[in-house]
């Protein structure tokens, strides 16, 4: 039993029918699925997941593939620049969708593999004890028996909250981002995922389809607790764009991009505290429910996709459900845990956090500035922490599990 139906659980459903699993019923608190959102980066790791789940080119389909990721300072100079997916050598693209229609593709894909009534929606979780889970729908509270009930229900999981029932909103860091996209013409070579700025005000824009333009901003100040999270709040453009007024650069016109969006998203920069356990008894948690991270390093979904490929091949592997579990949280917990507060940390971002720190007012080269082995050292140490580094993951064993395998019904 999978409550939440985002990219999380809607993967762990098709992951756990590619290990070889046919009773899988997944739950979802909202009335029907809209492609909500705006743009993600799903990062080679995810993607080889995606492709070995046989939907590589059906996510392709949705959006680019970048070949450069460039950083630079809120004066338009660049800070660094490094290939991406298959031009950095990896087995698998980068690809950067818009996340509504990313999920629905997931969830027609479900539909396909597992049968069309496999997904409940207008069922939010109460409660879940004893394999039971109890969902409130529009004719009343209803009981639903499980072996395993996997909580994929995001950061304000209702599964997380019975199991840290004092834990509270999510953490809020001054942060205020604004989402959107905008149908304009493509910046430098089109292929190229910019990020500009420093630790205090930011912008974030990449392709994710012909001429359509993915852009996050943000900026520190007053405005917000975690208790408001919202990623479908619309606001006035205006405000936002004059925050940007001066951000034009020679390649891109910060101001005119956001000022061109379709709409713009508002929501907090939040996450949560790392927990000491994801499992209780017959129940665990995924993706937004379990790790909740900032941003930073565009590694949300990609994260969400490998916990539930990792949480099927040991349900299928394993010799007891309990043993699965416990290798589950053994291989997911530490590194996201470590990802969390690389996060707060900016991430890979600390190279525009440095350059700002160290030369507020812009620099004649940046190796004056941050030398070329410090910039490398930070590239490289997130892209290991996230378990995407070129060599290791083309190396590392694949997630699908033998045929045949399985330890529940």
């Amino acid at each position: 039993m999978i409550v939440g139906a985002g990219i999380a659980g809607l993967t762990a459903a098709l992951s756990l029918h590619r290990a070889g699993f046919r009773d899988i019923a997944v739950y979802e608190r909202a009335a029907g699925l809209r492609p909500l959102g705006v743009g993600i980066n799903l990062l080679p790791h995810a993607v080889r997941e995606l492709t070995e789940l046989g939907l590589g080119e059906r996510v392709a389909a949705l959006g680019t593939a970048p070949g450069t990721l460039a950083y630079y300072n809120r004066h338009g100079q660049e800070i660094w620049r490094e290939p991406r997916g298959l031009d950095a050598g990896y087995r698998w693209p980068q690809l950067s969708v818009h996340r509504g229609r990313f999920q629905l593709e997931l969830l027609a894909a479900v539909r396909e593999r597992l049968g069309a009534g496999v997904v409940h929606t207008g069922h939010r979780l109460v409660g879940a004890a004893h394999g039971v889970a109890r969902f409130a729908t529009a004719a009343g509270e209803v009981d639903v028996a499980g072996d395993l009930i996997i909580g994929a229900d995001g950061i304000h999981s209702a599964l997380r909250r019975q199991g840290q029932p004092g834990e509270g909103a999510p953490v809020w860091n001054g942060l205020t981002l604004w989402r959107g996209t905008a149908r304009v013409p493509g910046f430098l070579d089109g292929r190229t995922m910019i990020m500009a700025g420093d630790a205090g005000q930011k912008v974030v824009a990449y392709p994710i389809g012909p001429d359509l333009i993915n852009v996050v901003a943000e900026r520190r100040g007053p405005g917000f607790a975690g208790a408001d999270a919202d990623w479908n709040r619309a606001v006035d453009p205006a405000p936002i764009v004059a925050l940007f007024r001066n951000w034009r650069f020679p390649w891109l016109d910060v101001p005119g991009l956001l000022a061109a969006a379709d709409e713009i998203l508002e929501y907090p920069m939040v996450d949560r505290d790392p927990i000491g356990s994801w499992t209780h008894g017959t129940t665990t948690l995924l993706g937004d429910a379990a790790h909740p991270m900032y941003p930073n390093g565009s590694n949300g979904a990609s994260q969400a996709i490998l916990d539930a490929r990792t949480l099927a091949f040991h349900l299928a592997t394993a010799p007891t459900v309990a043993r699965a579990l416990a290798a589950y949280e053994a291989d997911r917990r530490p590194a996201t845990t470590a990802l969390v507060l690389s996060n707060r940390r900016q991430g890979p971002e600390q190279v525009m956090v440095l350059a700002h720190e160290r030369a507020p007012d812009g620099f004649a080269h940046i190796h004056d500035v941050v030398p070329a082995d410090e910039l490398a050292a930070i590239a490289t140490g997130y892209k290991k922490a996230a378990g995407f580094h070129p060599a290791a993951l083309n190396e590392r064993p694949s997630l699908t599990p033998p045929s045949g395998s399985g330890i529940l019904p």
